[in-house]
């Protein structure tokens, strides 16, 4: 499944765009909660702006987070 919470994606609009993000919350109308690089601070995003990638990580291990982050 492509809408997850741990989904690691791409921004690809807007100021974070090219940086890598993880999805904390799936919510309803084509709408996530994200965290990214750039901005660590939780927020709604369209998933039109995402690139999904192929990688599924546990968003509850705060240093995999960071570490996935960290690494563009």
């Amino acid at each position: 499944m492509l809408l997850e919470p741990g989904r690691v994606c791409i921004k690809k609009y807007g100021r974070d765009a090219g940086s890598r993000a993880v999805v904390t919350k799936v919510l309803d109308n084509g709408f996530v909660n994200i965290i990214t690089a750039k901005r660590k601070k939780e927020r709604r995003c369209n998933t039109k702006h995402l690139e999904f990638l192929n990688k599924t990580i546990d968003i509850s291990n705060k240093e995999l987070v960071n570490k996935e982050l960290g690494s563009s």
